[in-house]
């Protein structure tokens, strides 16, 4: 267990390439990396984990005895972790760091694996954590570079963009391999738009891989400020591709803004947009939602469709009007044949503004606020959005949310009332996950 003395950090040791070489080499790994220690933390070293290579075929790999003899200096604890894959050593490590909240970390390690361990820890964590990486160089009697061997190593001749790739290939191999949670992966679907001609759905929070409770285990967003990274969030994306049936490299997600501008692809991108519009067959248009509405739009006569991420503040200015315009304005739809879905989202139940603030949404319709005289009344954005949307020119019946007669094919379910299905901010708070809504034209 890492103790308090650890003051919120640990030390990685990076002796993956250790196990290959003779132990004159690996002595002189251990003598630079104990100096290293020495200097930077004298006898208080924090919580420290080696991490070693461990061939598949070998069970009884043992550090040298140079190594062992240092132990009695760690007295807040270390921990040995063996694979023949880094990323699933420090995947492993994450996790456990992750548990603790710990976020400051001090990697030891040869000179000749910096490209590669770069690679891993961009990939494998956020912006939450701060490394600080200590190199150091080892040469053989002839005062040569010794170069990486083995199963996983990089040859000295081989070309750094090579050895990117290979650290890239080993995360890729290793997030394949794991296990999806919370059951089999779940996408909503509604019978308001036609299969036939669209591809779509929304997600929930099943099948992923994302294993921090708040973010577990389809999230499908990553973000500087939460500790999923974006190799975890692409390995879900490629799971959900591969169940819904779409290419994750023609998926585009919104750049969300809070606001009302849309993107119609084919033009030029906007820097943030809430909606996205297009009639090109075989992308993927997505927006996000944990507690904000994701949108779907799709006109079945002039073959074009829409994704928009609807907050409170983003309803009050229009963002699903301004979808659903950008699509007659550019593609020649008519209003009367638009179809639009709102997906899961907080409900009236749970979402609570200032007075002040809900306040606009009594002005659209006194019965899209309860307890409007409490200092935080229960605002409903979905009936606001409804209101909104038919003002627009949208027929009634053309809009599915919670107010299905059919409540068996209920799509629009409250995120913050069913933890076990939806992320949630009102729920989990700031490091919480996020599920989407996406279409693409067949």
């Amino acid at each position: 267990m890492i103790e308090e003395a650890s003051k919120g950090e640990v030390v990685l040791i990076d002796l993956f390439d250790s196990g290959c070489l003779i132990d004159l080499n690996t002595e002189k790994t251990i003598n630079h990396v104990w100096s290293i220690i020495d200097k930077r933390y004298s006898t208080n070293v924090p919580f420290t984990y080696f991490m070693c290579y461990q061939d598949p075929a070998c069970k009884n790999n043992i550090l040298p005895d140079t190594t062992a003899k240092c132990f009695n200096i760690l007295k807040n604890g270390y921990k040995i972790v063996r694979d023949a894959n880094m990323a699933a050593i420090l995947y492993t490590i994450k996790q456990e760091i992750d548990v603790l909240n710990l976020n400051t970390i001090l990697v030891i390690l040869p000179q000749q694996r910096k490209i590669q361990m770069d690679i891993y820890l961009y990939n494998l964590f956020t912006a939450v954590y701060t490394f600080t990486l200590e190199c150091f160089t080892i040469h053989n009697e002839n005062n040569t570079i010794i170069p990486l061997c083995g199963t996983q190593r990089v040859d000295n001749e081989l070309a750094e963009e090579d050895s990117a790739e290979l650290a890239r290939k080993d995360i890729q191999t290793y997030l394949e391999s794991l296990s999806g949670l919370k059951g089999k992966l779940v996408i909503l679907k509604s019978r308001l738009i036609p299969e036939d001609i669209f591809l779509h759905g929304f997600t929930t929070r099943c099948g992923g891989i994302s294993y921090i409770p708040t973010l577990s285990a389809l999230n499908l967003f990553s973000s500087s400020r939460r500790r999923d990274p974006k190799a975890v969030v692409a390995e879900n994306l490629r799971r959900l591709g591969k169940v819904a049936g779409f290419d994750p490299q023609t998926y585009v997600l919104v750049k969300v803004d809070h606001a009302e501008i849309v993107w119609i692809m084919g033009k030029s991108e906007p820097a943030r947009y809430d909606g996205i519009v297009t009639n090109q067959k075989g992308v993927t248009i997505a927006a996000p939602g944990a507690d904000c509405i994701p949108i779907i739009f799709c006109d079945p006569i002039k073959k074009a469709c829409g994704a928009a991420h609807s907050g409170w503040k983003g309803t009050l200015l229009g963002a699903a009007m301004a979808t659903v315009n950008a699509m007659t304005s550019e593609y020649g739809s008519d209003v009367k044949d638009i179809l639009v879905v709102l997906g899961p989202s907080v409900g009236p139940c749970c979402f609570t503004l200032t007075q002040e603030e809900a306040r606009a949404f009594h002005d659209i319709d006194p019965l899209c606020v309860r307890k409007f005289e409490s200092p935080n009344p229960y605002v409903d954005i979905r009936r606001a959005t409804r209101i909104l949307l038919e003002r627009g020119g949208i027929v009634p019946q053309n809009i599915q949310d919670d107010t299905i007669v059919d409540q068996s094919q209920n799509i629009t379910l409250c995120t913050s009332c069913h933890p076990d299905n939806f992320f949630s901010n009102v729920r989990d708070g700031s490091n919480f996950g996020t599920q989407i809504c996406f279409i693409s034209i067949r």
